[in-house]
């Protein structure tokens, strides 16, 4: 369990922070700015939530709290040397429980005509953010992964890539089941 006694540390001063295995990198490391990215996203729900139905709300709570254990994962690299603690991984249920609750949600919409603008209600308007986010996210997981030593797990991967469409498909659920969407229209403004 984690216990903060004190806030500040004075530790990262000099522009270093420490891992989950103790190794200290740059605040500008690629691996830092992935779960910093996570984090960033996690508080972009926390938006979302103060608009959100209960339904929507409960599946954004479990949520925030997988995306801590996602980011202790990014923060904790598997290096192959044995931890004084089991480290945290997202699994393989999670990623079907965001499958099955897009498709229970996709169930109740009618099929899209145009491409949704990000825009609507409060709450559609934020997950719209946390989706872009996501996104931004995955791609930095992408290019940690790519690098030489950095390992990423694909289930944790695939976990973000279902997370953003989750979040557009609750977007559309907030939009009053998909009545309220805002609709592209290509060349509209001409």
């Amino acid at each position: 369990m984690v216990r903060l006694n004190r806030i500040y540390t004075r530790t990262g001063d000099l522009g270093e922070t420490s891992l989950g295995n103790g190794e200290r990198r740059s605040k500008a490391d690629l691996r830092v700015e992935t779960y910093g990215t996570v984090d960033e996203l996690n508080a972009v729900i926390g938006l979302a939530r103060l608009y959100a139905e209960a339904e929507i709300d409960a599946m954004l709570a479990r949520i925030q709290n997988e995306l801590f254990d996602l980011g202790a994962e990014l923060a904790t690299p598997d290096t192959g040397k044995k931890l004084e603690f089991e480290p945290l991984k997202v699994v393989d249920s999670q990623v079907e429980r965001l499958e099955a609750e897009i498709d229970a949600m996709n169930a109740r919409l009618s099929p899209l005509k145009s491409f949704v603008l990000p825009a609507g209600s409060p709450a559609a308007t934020h997950l719209h953010l946390a989706r872009t986010v996501a996104r931004r996210a995955e791609r930095l997981m992408i290019a940690l992964s790519a690098k030489q030593g950095e390992p990423v797990a694909a289930t944790a991967i695939r976990y973000v890539n279902r997370l953003s469409d989750h979040f557009f498909v609750a977007a559309r659920i907030a939009n009053d089941e998909g009545r309220a969407d805002v609709l592209w229209v290509p060349g509209g403004s001409r």
